[in-house]
């Protein structure tokens, strides 16, 4: 795990959801975090978001034990 890769899914929520808006934010690509989310996501063995398709729908439970 990586700080980095917080900051992506800290900022991913603060966007509402949208990772463009979030790569944006952060001046990089939403590839790279798309991917850096998917990698985060395969470490901890558990989906943070939901998505629907290419879309993020939602924050799992287990994505909203991450935040305070």
């Amino acid at each position: 795990m990586k700080m980095q890769q917080l900051r992506y899914i800290v900022e991913i929520v603060n966007q509402n959801l949208n990772v463009t808006d979030a790569a944006n934010a952060l001046y990089t690509s939403q590839p790279g975090i798309s991917k850096q989310v998917r990698l985060l996501e395969d470490e901890l063995g558990l989906e943070i978001f939901e998505r629907n398709g290419k879309h993020i729908k939602s924050v799992t439970p287990a994505g909203k034990k991450l935040f305070p």
